[in-house]
């Protein structure tokens, strides 16, 4: 039976609202309702309105509303989205593919962020006007954290909520007001989080929702003369764009972008243990995570018994619809990324690379945009298959004999996001954790994510942090208030009355 797509417009000023041109995107996965896109001009009217409700009234405009109050918006917010987990979860299983036992645990994931942000936001009442040791006596300086203003929050398709809690949920927490522009592949629980807060009585224009392809809603957003700040999650190529775009107008930039991660596997783990983590590493996800250990990068001593093991648990993960119960591997999210997937396959075969297993469309499934979970082994570090980010469930391998060689192994890409190592030698890892040239490193585990912790990544895979007090204060702008406290004359210049 099919699943209701609830029927929503753009969401400005606190309103559904149909878009200028009346344009439409279709849902291709579960029926053939349409969403609707936004274009320049629908941008605009979403950028008056937060910069309106950043300062609407003396005495209510949410820039100056305490952080206790906004809390109180952020955690009836997560108590909505807790309260409608079940439906959320399927019309996000349903949008982008991913199991559902994935997408539930992602939305309690966005119920803790939003509740994690509104303690972030009752702290900042407390850490305003916090000192500053001077030099001199005759001085007082402090600082104060003032939200940056209208932000513009444009997020992807894989972790379509969840990645929108992790901008939405901070800058609301800082007292800005934002404009959030989903994925045209993936917008259906964003709006229902427009929903969401329109029932919580989120003040009008604090959050607006505009979706829409990339050039018509995500441009305008990025060039936009009354955005203060830009926060981008996506492929490195529209990051350039958006960066570029940003630049001529010296506005500050958030990019977490792509990546090509490596796993670096020694010889002394336990070969199941290490091979789950693997396995999950890449193929969590359909294996459409930017941070996806897909460089697998195992000891000569053990890269035959290791690859073999690998194999074996793949036989285990049940390929189906999202929905069925099991499911552990769900489809590419459209059929342009499935053909993309295809070709990376196709191509690293045709470079000389072996299929050892996958690469192709589940035999039991006839429809749908299917990719089994694919190890490719016979890879040089030139081939397009080990340098270029997939998005999909492919896993490349190479071996290593000595740790130097792993290391330069793993540091041999333009991207810089995640790194994993699996060893029983802790001291190697930590040696392997300072080298890696990565914003993340996960040792003996790979994908883990918390709240608490930063998340970000160096080289081409971006700069800034998300997640923590670090995406707080992606939000916030540091002011020094300095004053001169003695009742004395600065003295620097001669007094005419001493003259």
């Amino acid at each position: 039976m099919a699943i209701p797509v609830p029927s929503r417009q753009l969401f400005i000023d606190g309103e559904w609202r149909v878009p200028i041109l009346n344009n439409r995107i279709p849902i291709i996965n579960p029926s053939t309702e349409d969403i609707i896109a936004a274009t320049k001009e629908d941008v605009d009217l979403a950028v008056d309105a937060a910069r309106s409700a950043l300062s609407r009234n003396k005495g209510s405009d949410w820039s100056k509303a305490s952080g206790s109050v906004r809390a109180r918006y952020l955690r009836a917010i997560a108590a909505k989205v807790t309260e409608k987990k079940n439906e959320l979860g399927k019309l996000e299983a349903l949008d982008c593919g991913k199991p559902l036992d994935e997408a539930l645990a992602d939305l309690d994931d966005v119920a803790g962020c939003f509740t994690y942000y509104a303690e972030l936001a009752e702290g900042l009442d407390a850490k305003q006007k916090a000192p500053v040791s001077l030099p001199m006596e005759t001085f007082k300086s402090y600082v104060l954290k003032e939200p940056i203003g209208v932000v513009a929050l444009i997020t992807p398709w894989n972790y379509p909520l969840l990645m929108a809690s992790w901008k939405v949920a901070p800058a609301l927490a800082a007292g800005c007001t934002a404009i959030l522009k989903p994925s045209e592949l993936a917008s259906v629980t964003c709006l229902e989080l427009a929903e969401i807060c329109r029932e919580v009585g989120l003040p009008p224009g604090v959050l607006n929702i505009v979706t829409g392809f990339g050039h018509e809603a995500g441009a305008p957003l990025a060039s936009h003369p009354d955005v203060d700040k830009i926060s981008f999650t996506g492929s490195s190529v529209t990051g350039s764009k958006i960066m570029t775009a940003a630049a001529q107008l010296i506005k500050p930039v958030s990019l977490e972008l792509g990546g090509k991660s490596p796993i670096v596997v020694f010889e002394d783990v336990d070969l199941d243990k290490a091979a789950e983590w693997t396995i999950l590493g890449c193929f969590f996800t359909n294996g459409q995570i930017c941070s996806a250990t897909s460089r697998l990068i195992v000891h000569e001593s053990i890269a035959a018994k290791y690859v073999n093991r690998l194999v074996e648990w793949i036989k285990n993960i049940k390929i189906s619809d999202p929905l069925e119960e099991g499911c552990k591997l769900g489809p590419i999210v459209s059929e342009g990324q499935y053909k993309k997937v295809l070709n990376f396959i196709s191509t690293a075969k045709s470079e000389g690379a072996t299929i050892l297993t996958g690469g192709s469309r589940p035999k039991h499934l006839k429809k749908g945009f299917y990719v089994e979970p694919t190890i490719i082994t016979d890879v040089t570090t030139s081939m397009k298959i080990w340098r270029e980010e997939v998005f999909g469930p492919v896993l490349s391998v190479k071996t290593f004999s000595t740790e130097e060689e792993a290391i330069e192994l793993a540091n041999d890409t333009h991207y810089g996001l995640g790194s994993a190592v699996m060893s029983n030698d802790l001291e190697r890892c930590e040696r392997l954790s300072k080298a890696f040239q990565a914003g993340i490193v996960w040792i003996n585990c790979a994908q883990p994510s918390f709240l608490q912790a930063p998340w970000g990544g160096v080289k081409r895979s971006g700069f800034g942090r998300e997640l923590g007090e670090w995406g707080l204060d992606n939000y916030l702008s540091v002011k020094q208030v300095t004053k001169y406290i003695s009742d004395e004359q600065w003295g620097w210049y001669q007094s005419p009355s001493k003259l």
